[in-house]
C-alpha cells in the first residue's frame, strides 16, 4: 500500500503544479488513480481525485487573490451561479447518457486550440470589455454553463473557464486563470459534497495526496505569477493538446 500511496501522492503533485497555472490537472491524477487502483469502483476514485484536488485549487485562488486584482462583485455571484449548474449537472448525468458528449468534446477542444493559435495576441493582454451588470452577467453564464459541463461530464472544466474569461470578457490569461481558479474550487465543492454523501471518498487517501497536490499548487502559482499571461497562454495550449489527445482517444480510440 506504500508504493501506491508514493505513486498517487506524486501524481498529485503533478496534478496541483499544472491545475495551478491553467486547469487540467484530472489529466495527470484521475489517469493515475485509475492504474494504480484498478479493481476500485469509478466513483470512489473520482471522489477520491476531488478530496485531494479541492485543497489544491482553493490553495492556489489563495495565492492569485493576494497578487492579481480580480472582480470580486462579479466572481462570486458567478461562483453560486456555478454551484448551481455543478449540482443540476451532476442531477441530469443521472437522467441523460453522456456519450453524445464524450465524442463532441475533442471536436469542441481542437476548436479552441485552433482560435487561440490563431490569435496570436488573445489573453496576452488584460483588457476588460465589460464592467458592472454587464460584466457580472457574462461571468454567471460562464458559471452556470461550464459548472453544469463540470457536474456533467467534466475534462477540461478548468480549461474552458480560462478559454470564456479570456474570449468573452477580454481577461488576459494570468487573470483568467486566477478566476477560472474560483468558480473551479466552487464546482469541485459541489462534486466532492455529493461524492461524500454517497460515500465515495477515501479520505485517508485523499488527505497525503491533498498535501502534495498544495505543494504542485504553490509551485505552479509561483510560476504563472512570476512569468505572466505569455506563460500561462503557453501552459494552455500545451493543456488543452493534451486534452484533445485524451478525449478524442477515449472516444474514438478503444
Amino acid at each position: 500500500m506504500l508504493v501506491e500511496t508514493l505513486t498517487v501522492a506524486l501524481a498529485s503533485l503533478l496534478a496541483g503544479f499544472v491545475d495551478a497555472i491553467v486547469g487540467g490537472g484530472g489529466l495527470v491524477l484521475v489517469p493515475a488513480l485509475f492504474s494504480v487502483f484498478p479493481q476500485a469502483p469509478p466513483a470512489t476514485l473520482f471522489g477520491t481525485n476531488k478530496g485531494a484536488s479541492i485543497w489544491g485549487t482553493a490553495w492556489a485562488s489563495v495565492q492569485f487573490a493576494r497578487r492579481v486584482t480580480l472582480p470580486w462583485q462579479s466572481l462570486l455571484p458567478a461562483c453560486g451561479a456555478a454551484l448551481v449548474g455543478g449540482f443540476a449537472g451532476a442531477w441530469s448525468v443521472t437522467l441523460v447518457s453522456a456519450e453524445g458528449l464524450r465524442k463532441l468534446l475533442p471536436i469542441i477542444l481542437l476548436g479552441v486550440l485552433i482560435y487561440t493559435l490563431a490569435k496570436k495576441d488573445l489573453g496576452r493582454h488584460h483588457e476588460p470589455r465589460h464592467s458592472g451588470h454587464a460584466q457580472t452577467l457574462r461571468a454567471c453564464a460562464i458559471g452556470l454553463l461550464i459548472g453544469f459541463y463540470d457536474g456533467f461530464f467534466g475534462p477540461g472544466t478548468g480549461s474552458f473557464f480560462v478559454f470564456l474569461f479570456v474570449r468573452l470578457l477580454g481577461f488576459d490569461f494570468l487573470h483568467a486563470s486566477a478566476s477560472a481558479k474560483l468558480l473551479n474550487t466552487t464546482t469541485n465543492g459541489a462534486a466532492l459534497l455529493l461524492f461524500a454523501w454517497k460515500g465515495h471518498v477515501w479520505w485517508h487517501l485523499a488527505l497525503v495526496m491533498a498535501v502534495t497536490n498544495v505543494i504542485g499548487s504553490l509551485l505552479g502559482t509561483r510560476l504563472a505569477l512570476k512569468h505572466g499571461a505569455g506563460f500561462v497562454r503557453g501552459v494552455f495550449i500545451l493543456v488543452v493538446g493534451s486534452l484533445i489527445i485524451k478525449t478524442g482517444w477515449d472516444a474514438f480510440g478503444r
